[in-house]
């Protein structure tokens, strides 16, 4: 007499398998991630913590850099955050011609070189172009100065808060917003007390993701910037200055600001994860009857 039961499957893959994929992974992590991070701090204190602490304080240049780099990341993502804001509201919740158009428009950075990128608002804004003679006369530098810079950095980190959004906002609906401009919420309120608490989560997942690429960036800085030692050097720009340099005083500068680049990216993963559970643990939450 023969079974109808459909034939065992194997649930898992032979321990062979899965070990060799796992050892795999470790690998390939530890050689491309974590012996280049190991490498960066042996080399940042071989020469003693006093000469690492003298690199990043003592040295003007160098604290100009991380001056400058803390400045213009903060402007960078808060204008990425307020365009993020309206672009992901305005794409998932209306239907409107070139609505698809907008779309691809954010995504541009992604797919565009931050040195093109660069080139681009060289050729804007440089002296000898219409715009760039207009706001030359008018005081406003923006080539070689802190405003060309907060400008390609905004560019090159364009799509991250808008495309965090977006997902969010379509999955949760419009339908507590309608229910709340039907009781009279303004649109303020409706913003401040449904839209804002659906999304805080995915809204800090893009701005820590948008702030970390805004700190690391280099190729777009690096032509905008004229790399003016002690005036349009970011971090980046600075280590590199510093690790072309000959003396062994130089290249342990570089590898100080390069470690202090890799703390502050650390900090940025550790909330990225922490923001990750808490998205986790939301959505896993039961839906209230």
């Amino acid at each position: 007499m023969t079974s109808n039961s459909p034939p065992k499957r194997i649930r898992t893959d032979p321990w062979w398998v899965r070990y060799t994929f796992v050892m795999l992974t470790f690998l390939i992590v530890g050689g491309l991630v974590a012996l280049p991070l190991i490498n960066v701090f042996t080399s940042a204190f071989r020469a003693g913590p006093m000469l690492y602490w003298n690199s990043l304080v003592n040295d003007p240049d160098t604290r100009h850099a991380i001056f400058l780099t803390l400045m213009i990341a903060p402007v960078a993502v808060a204008m990425n955050t307020i365009f993020g804001i309206a672009a992901a509201y305005t794409i998932a919740r209306f239907r409107f011609p070139g609505r698809t158009i907008l779309t691809t428009l954010i995504d541009l950075p992604f797919s565009v070189s931050p040195v093109v990128a660069g080139l681009v608002f060289m050729l804007l804004f440089r002296q000898g172009s219409p715009l760039g003679d207009w706001l030359l006369s008018h005081g406003f530098q923006v080539i070689f100065a802190a405003p060309g810079l907060v400008l390609v950095t905004a560019f090159v980190t364009f799509p991250f808060v808008a495309r965090e959004l977006i997902p969010v906002l379509e999955a949760n609906g419009p339908e507590e917003e309608i229910a709340a401009r039907s009781l009279g919420a303004s649109g303020w309120q409706m913003f401040r007390y449904i839209t804002v608490p659906n999304i805080k989560w995915g809204l800090l997942y893009g701005v820590i993701l948008c702030n970390a690429r805004a700190m690391g960036e280099f190729g777009a800085i690096y032509v905008v910037s004229g790399r003016i030692t002690g005036r349009t050097d970011t971090m980046p720009l600075r280590v590199e200055k510093l690790f072309q340099g000959i003396s062994k005083e130089d290249q342990a500068a570089a590898f100080a600001l390069a470690s202090l680049l890799t703390m502050l990216a650390l900090v940025t993963l550790l909330l990225k994860v922490v923001v990750e559970k808490k998205m986790r643990e939301d959505q896993s939450k039961p839906i209230d009857e």
